[in-house]
């Protein structure tokens, strides 16, 4: 099982002639508001990858239908809760080569605590996986008592602070980071952590570092993108769904690289994650 304490947004994504500079301000030629959020793009990324998802995570009374969403995707949203703090939201431009920028509130996403946590935690056990991201409150709570119950521990550094890195490289059993990310790392540490990691690179491919194996470097599947939002969090939610069914690690990489290539294609975050069947006929 596929435990992720994850941020649940509405997003609104706007494209645009161009990203904005500053003071610049733009047209819109199209706007469209969808689920998102990197923790509810990384649990519909998995479950439709064919993992069993159980999502903690918060939305308001008006994001009702965000947590709805994901129910639909077969997840269990059981410990999702609704309270009065708003949901959370982003503001997304997207340009004609499918960059993006991005604003996000994070609402009813820092609103989670350590006994919710424990709640859900009590329906996982040794060998289950528990997906975190820089988006929500309580995850330093989670990820110190899932690796006290043998859960295997995947860590999105997005968005990225130091401090919360640094508060869960303990217990972290796989540090996930796009290539800027990690230079910020290893310029705050002075070198990037002894852990394993897997640094993405865009459209040039994702690397797994670690202490007791060779690095392993899978290469992007070259698309045209249409839309890049949501394309980490395709690669993290297929890599973890593959991890957790067992498969070794080279073919893990290559599920969420396949994933990610079609995700890209499409526009939306959540609503574009491809499905297993998907992936298998593009790795063919």
């Amino acid at each position: 099982m596929l435990l992720n304490l994850g941020s649940i947004n509405i997003d609104h994504v706007y494209r645009v002639p161009h990203l904005p500079a500053p003071g610049e301000t733009l047209q819109a030629t199209h706007h469209a508001m969808g689920l998102g959020g990197k923790g509810a793009n990384q649990s519909v990324a998995a479950a439709r990858a064919g993992a069993r998802v159980l999502h903690v995570g918060g939305v308001g009374p008006e994001g009702i239908w965000a947590r709805d969403a994901l129910a639909a995707e077969g997840i269990d949203v059981g410990h999702v809760r609704v309270g009065a703090e708003p949901t959370g939201h982003a503001i997304i431009a997207v340009d004609p080569e499918g960059e993006n920028a991005i604003i996000i509130h994070p609402g009813a996403n820092r609103r989670l605590d350590a006994a919710q946590v424990e709640a859900a935690l009590a329906c996982a056990g040794p060998g289950d996986t528990l997906l975190l991201q820089n988006e929500t409150s309580a995850q330093v709570e989670a990820a110190h008592r899932a690796s006290s119950l043998g859960l295997r521990v995947i860590y999105s550094a997005a968005p990225f602070d130091v401090e919360a890195v640094q508060a869960v490289l303990p217990v972290v059993t796989l540090l996930v980071m796009n290539e800027g990310e990690a230079a910020a790392l290893k310029a705050a540490l002075g070198a990037l952590p002894e852990v394993d990691m897997i640094v993405t690179r865009g459209a040039k491919g994702a690397e797994w570092h670690s202490a007791r194996a060779q690095p392993l470097f899978v290469p992007a599947v070259q698309v045209v993108p249409v839309d890049t939002v949501g394309a980490g969090d395709c690669f993290t939610g297929n890599l973890a769904a593959a991890l957790d069914a067992g498969l070794p690690r080279e073919a893990a990489m290559r599920r969420a690289a396949a994933a990610a290539a079609v995700q890209v294609t499409r526009q939306g975050a959540a609503a574009a994650m491809p499905t297993a069947a998907e992936v298998d006929a593009l790795l063919r």
